[in-house]
């Protein structure tokens, strides 16, 4: 195996960040090699995957591994010495600490998991700046950014604008949103996501997640950064500078474009199947402050990114499991932000919080959501 090859551990494999990284790896097999696979409980998936790619070790949290293989825990495979980038595509608080364990083994990574930040993006950066540990991000909005950033100072940083399609529901009233079904929200209009993130999509806490994850991804103050819907999705965000200038990152809205930049990152390799932007098709592009009072979720985000302490950890908690709970057909959309606002209500914030408080506010969150339903 020459030098230029590097192996990746997939965590979240089965997902769909986890197969559009498997889609990337499959056009440079002389660039990206599996040395390990992770998922959930899709077993049957997995076997496939395993079958394709014959990566050494795996984990499962739920069922048994194809034979053949190494079975390790997440955290054994983030740390592992036969690899050299971690992507962390998993949902939810199972990215947070498989992250720290590759950050602690000095590995590369690749972040696709919102909360890991929203949660502990103290910590995580923290640790990461002192191992010399790189963090490629690849949201398409924070990818944009890193983009945008790319050459330049970070003190010449205006502001940064983030992009938001709006998803299905943007022209919706309140008493409609109420009527929503989970099959209706299911259906975003531009991406291809994985149902946790396109549920929060729709009520755009996924947008008040990267404005968290924003500040600790590139050192920004939060009332310096602001997000516009952008339907089009065809621009994935913006960084005004401090003379007025701007730069805007655009693609096609396929994830993956940014996964294959954190993968290739500082080299940009060619790839014809990666869909283009038909710039004579396009008639116009649109852009609208979102109103926060048919998505209360990006409201509560906001003013959770300002409090800090344990206020980001309750959050991610609350919406994890109002949004299963929606998914499993007990509660309405509108209900997600209720009972996250709830939450957030009689939350006992700790200030500069250690990671055993964070999982602890994160722990008394699901508890307490799980006590109002």
């Amino acid at each position: 195996m020459g030098n230029n090859v590097k192996r990746l551990a997939i965590l979240g494999s089965t997902g769909s960040i986890g197969q559009q990284t498997l889609q990337v790896t499959r056009a440079f097999p002389d660039r990206l090699q599996i040395a390990a696979l992770a998922a959930g409980s899709n077993a049957s998936l997995l076997a496939q995957q395993v079958s394709e790619f014959k990566p050494k070790y795996v984990a499962l949290a739920d069922g048994d591994v194809p034979s053949g293989v190494d079975r390790l825990s997440i955290e054994e495979i983030a740390a592992h010495p036969e690899v050299d980038f971690v992507v962390i595509a998993t949902a939810g608080k199972a990215g947070l600490a498989p992250t720290l364990a590759a950050i602690r083994a000095g590995k590369k990574i690749a972040l696709a998991n919102k909360e890991v930040l929203v949660m502990a993006g103290e910590i995580v950066m923290a640790e990461a700046r002192g191992r010399g540990v790189h963090i490629h991000p690849v949201d398409s909005e924070h990818s944009a950014i890193w983009q945008c950033l790319e050459g330049e100072q970070g003190e010449n940083i205006g502001q940064i604008i983030l992009t938001a399609s709006g998803g299905p529901f943007r022209h919706l009233s309140v008493e409609e949103l109420s009527k929503v079904t989970a099959e209706d929200a299911l259906k975003h209009p531009t991406w291809q996501m994985g149902k946790k993130v396109t549920i929060d999509s729709a009520t755009l806490m996924n947008k008040g997640m990267e404005i968290i994850e924003a500040r600790w991804l590139f050192d920004v103050p939060v009332d310096r950064i602001k997000v516009l819907i952008h339907p089009e999705s065809i621009v994935h965000s913006m960084v005004e500078f401090s003379d007025g200038a701007v730069k805007m990152q655009l693609g096609y809205p396929d994830m993956c474009v940014p996964i294959q930049y954190a993968l290739s990152y500082p080299e940009r390799w060619s790839n014809e199947a990666l869909p283009r932007i038909d710039f004579d098709q396009l008639k116009s592009f649109n852009f609208d402050r979102p109103d926060m009072t048919r998505f209360p979720c990006l409201r509560l985000a906001i003013e959770v990114a300002g409090k800090g302490g344990t206020y980001a950890a309750a959050l991610s908690a609350a919406d994890e499991v109002a949004v299963g709970l929606f998914l499993d057909g007990r509660i309405g959309l509108m209900d997600i932000p209720r009972l996250v606002e709830k939450t957030l209500g009689v939350h006992r914030s700790v200030d500069n919080p250690t990671l055993e408080q964070i999982l602890a506010a994160d722990g008394w969150a699901r508890e307490q959501i799980q006590g109002m339903v």
